[in-house]
């Protein structure tokens, strides 16, 4: 029996890895961790019986204790709470997919505790990637990527891991808006950016994927997973998702991961690996799929992912200004407070104000993304 805690149990990647831990049967869910939605938590909880749950909000959590007083659950909120569900001593393996920089702290718990991580909070990475892949090292522990790109290229790279990677092809759909101009974006509504043409998520990363700030982000992370540059990282717009990321030797040769747009693969290679596992759903077809299209990204239109690669190339705490910045923006846009292309405007405005820190502990990390706010709210 596989023990597993899965922090941001509610969200799209939560609720799709307690899917894959109903169907295989023989995986045990010791902890969860959720934002608000108690409602769906509580479900959760007296389906699995875990025997620790967290809410972010203390008044939510004593809501849920109340509610499962006949189960001997117990209820935590806060840090305190996201870290105890993180190091819960059962758990093997932990799912981190919280969204945002909340992540780094219960993810460095987990690894210092020698769990191993199954990685879909990419902010951890992309903030923190120079702490994170140390401490695996030195801890021991393993972290298996459950973004499908990351996935992907963590499959291609298996038995090759002696050979030298020349570049990494990481593939994206190109989004709702894939061929539009700077001014068709300047229309762009809520309703319109929350369409994904191919993949089903939550609302900020389908936000993240139309302004290609998401691929930016996996730019970042791919570098610290696979220990590459960021110029070694090449995005290519496929329009279909069926390949889900690729990689190029030095050789020349070109290895690809395909199959249909669905999570749970990732997710349940992860929890599964080395070994692959049976998953019901639809196969790949390629009699009927016909082609597959590849173009290079707009990096004029959608500047969202120029702006990751100079983070990237800058280091320090720019990446964290980046992501801060756009996780800012990107909430005020899902009330409605600002218009679509202020997002990216938010984002550049708030690097070019920065002064990087070179080498950043976890303290300084927050405090950037903390000055990154007070800056966003003192233009905006």
């Amino acid at each position: 029996m596989k023990k597993i805690a899965i922090l941001g149990s509610t969200g799209s990647i939560g609720t799709q890895t307690l899917e894959v831990a109903a169907h295989n049967g023989d995986i045990e869910v010791t902890a969860l961790a959720a934002g608000g939605n108690i409602a769906l938590l509580e479900e959760q909880i007296r389906r699995f019986r875990p025997s620790l749950a967290c809410v972010w909000d203390e008044k939510k959590a004593a809501e849920l204790r109340a509610n499962i007083r006949d189960l001997p659950v117990t209820v935590l909120s806060g840090m305190d709470g996201l870290i105890a569900a993180a190091t819960e001593p059962q758990a093997e393996i932990v799912v981190t997919a919280v969204v945002g920089m909340i992540g780094i702290r219960p993810t460095i718990a987990a690894m210092e505790a020698g769990k191993d991580i199954a990685l879909a909070n990419k902010e951890t990475l992309v903030t923190a990637g120079h702490l994170i892949m140390p401490l695996a090292k030195e801890k021991q522990v393993r972290i298996l990527p459950v973004d499908s790109e990351h996935s992907a290229i963590f499959q291609c790279l298996n038995g090759e891991r002696e050979n030298r990677i020349h570049k990494i092809l990481l593939t994206a759909s190109g989004g709702p808006f894939r061929g539009y101009t700077r001014e068709q974006l300047a229309d762009v509504r809520l309703e319109d950016a929350l369409k994904h043409p191919n993949w089903s998520m939550g609302r900020k990363i389908t936000i993240d994927s139309s302004t290609m700030v998401n691929k930016g982000l996996e730019v970042m992370e791919a570098k610290w997973l696979f220990g590459v540059e960021m110029d070694q990282v090449q995005v290519v717009v496929q329009p279909q998702s069926v390949i889900h990321s690729m990689v190029e030797f030095e050789d020349g040769a070109v290895m690809a991961q395909l199959g249909t747009p669905d999570m749970k693969l990732p997710i349940q290679y992860a929890l599964y690996y080395p070994k692959r596992r049976f998953l019901p759903g639809e196969r790949l077809d390629f009699a009927k799929l016909g082609q597959i299209t590849f173009q290079a990204p707009d990096l004029e239109v959608f500047r969202g992912l120029a702006l990751a690669y100079q983070a990237g190339r800058r280091g320090g705490t720019l990446p964290t200004v980046f992501n801060a910045a756009n996780e800012y923006a990107v909430g005020r846009f899902l009330d409605r407070k600002i218009p679509y292309l202020t997002i990216i405007d938010m984002i550049e405005a708030a690097m070019e104000a920065h002064k990087v820190v070179e080498h950043p502990s976890v303290e300084q990390i927050l405090a950037a993304e903390r000055e990154t706010y007070e800056l966003i709210e003192s233009r905006w």
